[in-house]
């Protein structure tokens, strides 16, 4: 049984733009703000650019592999199966936490009008009751999406449209009532922290992963119509809509801010407010009404983000059991032709990691798991070219090569940039996933895993470690220069492109996988 293909641009757009609008619109201004001031403003447009290259080369792939679970199925036929459980198990791990990790941040929010949601857990700050709103909640998503993709888009359409029209308002109206183009050029100048604090603050002020949420996009491929049409214009729109909407936000805090404010700078910047920066503004301006859309966002924005990451995740797994990661019990679809199992089993996940971890640990991990499957996109689309040379592409990426390579470079970089705290997150959620992986390959005897064509990930990943550790950021030792560091990072990155592409599948053990995509590369039988 195949997915339905039933989405079309407006739907995919609306994943899009609904996974990366969540609850980082109330405190991504701050945080932003916190470690570059006024020059918040560059490291949007840093990060929006580097995203949007990097959603130019999945625009590409998507087009040519339409799959469902993109993130852990394009690297199977671009590199193996080694290759796609590295890459699918950190995509996947990242996924099983982002749905609790939003749940609770609604109910954190919810805790001013609702106090008996309010306990003393130390781990999330919820009672009991309000625990148990939660798995009410992660259940209610699941069964959403058990209906079906088409019921799923129509609903999340709805959500995003409202998501995306509040911070506007929001912002349009602290502009109107108080906006000092004085705060973007004094206290003191535009770059108080310099370019160093305007890089640190796309990983660790918010600006990275308030953009990520793209990537739902490249995982519902599989239920796409036209995907040759629709997924470069769907992941274009998604990441332009969302650099313009957060470069409004961060106008509208930055001009907002009063002299008492700013009177002890901008890292000890602070919101005094449960509702974060915004909300505080609201009130210092006397439009307390406005609080009340302001929470309404906020609940609505996490719940859809949430309800996004669990569709997500469930196409995750069924790549990684299709990539037999997994069992095979998680490539069966329901009836309404989605992958229920797989829901069932990440809702079992999401709830256990919700109970077990605290919620620093919850964001933590998600993050670092995340940053790196995104790489994916650059090396595949020029493995791609050479694998699949003929076939008619919808969607072909002009300059190719300078794209990709610019793109792998600054994912890199951001990946450095996130800091050593996040980096040795990372290498120990790849160690777990290898340890699991080898586990399962030696019950099922099967040794023939492509491991040569992964060869690659072990050098890169050695290096990263290293940068990381020597560099300035996030708990590195800062050994290595700022400046000298970008370069190694650089090097380091392109000299992994060059030979990630060499070491791709060669093309006859690509055809002989082509049988398991359909007759117009539009997805999975």
């Amino acid at each position: 049984m195949e997915l339905k293909r039933s989405i079309g641009v407006i739907g995919l757009t609306c994943i899009g733009v609904g996974g990366v609008i969540g609850s980082g619109w109330l405190f991504a201004p701050i945080n932003a703000a916190q470690h570059a001031g006024p020059a918040a403003l560059l490291s949007w447009v840093i990060c929006g650019v580097a995203v949007m290259l990097l959603a130019l080369t999945f625009a590409e792939v998507c087009t040519c592999l339409p799959v469902a679970g993109g993130l852990g199925r394009i690297p199977f036929y671009s590199h193996g199966q080694t290759l796609a459980a590295a890459m699918g198990w950190t995509a996947w791990l990242g996924y099983v936490l982002a749905a609790p990790i939003e749940v609770t941040v609604m109910l954190q929010y919810l805790q001013g009008p609702l106090p008996w949601l309010s306990g003393s857990s130390a781990s999330h700050g919820l009672s009991s009751l309000g625990i148990a709103f939660a798995i009410v909640f992660l259940a209610i998503m699941t069964v959403i999406n058990a209906f079906g993709a088409a019921l799923f888009a129509r609903l999340n359409a709805g959500l995003t449209i409202f998501k995306v029209i509040v911070p506007i308002v929001v912002a349009i109206l602290i502009i109107a009532d108080r906006f000092q183009g004085a705060n973007f050029t004094t206290s003191p100048s535009f770059t108080p922290m310099g370019w160093k604090g305007v890089l640190a603050a796309i990983p660790t002020g918010g600006v990275l992963f308030a953009f990520l949420g793209f990537r739902h996009a490249i995982d519902m491929a599989g239920e796409v119509r036209r995907p040759q049409v629709t997924m470069p214009i769907a992941l274009c729109l998604s990441v332009l809509i969302c650099l313009l909407l957060y470069l409004l936000l961060q106008v509208s805090f930055i001009g907002a801010l009063s002299a008492d404010e700013l009177s002890k700078g901008w890292a000890q910047l602070e919101s005094g407010h449960q509702l974060g920066p915004l909300g505080a503004l609201a009130v210092a301006l006397g439009m307390v009404w406005l609080s009340s859309v302001i929470l309404a966002g906020a609940v609505i924005a996490p719940f859809g983000g949430a309800l996004v990451a669990t569709g997500s995740n469930a196409r995750i797994t069924l790549a990684l059991a299709r990539n037999g990661f997994f069992p095979s019990l998680m490539t069966r679809l329901s009836e309404r032709q989605v992958p229920l199992n797989a829901l069932l089993l990440n809702l079992a996940l999401g709830i256990a990691a919700f109970l077990a971890l605290p919620f620093q640990e919850l964001v933590a991990l998600n993050s670092s798991a995340i940053t790196l499957s995104l790489t994916i996109g650059p090396i595949a689309l020029l493995a791609l070219r050479y694998q699949m040379p003929d076939i008619e592409r919808g969607f072909r990426l002009p300059f190719a090569w300078p794209i990709a390579a610019l793109a792998f470079v600054v994912a890199t970089l951001v990946i450095y940039w996130s800091g050593w705290d996040n980096t040795w997150r990372l290498v120990l959620a790849l160690v777990i996933g290898g340890l699991l992986f080898a586990a399962g390959q030696a019950r099922s005897g099967n040794w023939d895993v492509d491991a040569r064509n992964a060869l690659w990930l072990l050098p890169y990943m050695i290096g990263l470690t290293l940068l990381s550790w020597l560099g300035g950021f996030g708990g590195g030792r800062d050994l290595i220069p700022f400046g000298w560091d970008i370069l190694v990072g650089t090097v380091l990155a392109l000299a992994t492109l060059v030979w990630a592409v060499r070491l791709r599948l060669t093309r006859e053990t690509f055809d002989e996988r082509n049988p398991d995509l359909g007759p117009e590369t539009g997805g999975e039988r």
